[in-house]
């Protein structure tokens, strides 16, 4: 799905791979989710995916050229744009256990090897797409509710404006 085509409430998964097999069967485990997927096959890739779009997640493959995913996870936890989206690593490697370690410490929210269950993937990704949701939610509720306190106050401005000297002591009496 293209990234320019989505509506406010799609989320949006960043899937970054440099192989493009795991990029296919990301796309066949994630498709029945409906939501955009957007696929960066470097770290160099995905830092501007980022800067151009919010996510609600991404999943990260350890292992790339050039920047690897421990420091496209440190570079994406250092803007305060993206600071925010989860990540789920992702590799092939499950020999060396300093690698999830290392995964956490970088800001991973999961840690999953290679060949991981399709079931359990959707799973984690669905939760993380419903947190998103109810973020959106959130911010939505908070805007409008600082939209109608300004609304008040510019209300209240008005009427004070229209207020003689005598009731305007009596106000500023009240309000200490």
């Amino acid at each position: 799905m293209n990234a320019e085509a989505r509506t406010d409430d799609s989320a949006g998964i960043l899937l970054v791979d440099d192989m493009e097999d795991n990029l296919i069967a990301l796309e066949a485990v994630l498709g029945s989710l409906n939501e955009p997927l957007v696929r960066a096959r470097s770290g160099e890739e995905a830092m501007k995916a980022l800067l151009r779009r919010r996510f609600a997640l991404v999943l990260l493959d350890v292992r790339m050229p050039g920047m690897d995913g421990f420091e496209t996870a440190a570079n994406i936890k250092r803007l305060d744009q993206t600071k925010d989206v989860p990540i789920i690593f992702l590799t092939g490697t499950d020999d060396d256990s300093g690698y999830a370690f290392r995964g956490y410490a970088t800001g991973a929210a999961d840690y999953l090897t290679k060949p991981f269950d399709p079931w359990v993937l959707r799973a984690k990704v669905s939760v993380f797409l419903e947190l998103h949701r109810k973020n959106q939610q959130l911010e939505r509720l908070l805007a409008r509710q600082r939209s109608d306190y300004q609304e008040v106050g510019r209300r209240l401005a008005a009427l004070e404006d229209e207020l003689t000297e005598a009731q305007r002591i009596q106000v500023k009496e009240l309000r200490h």
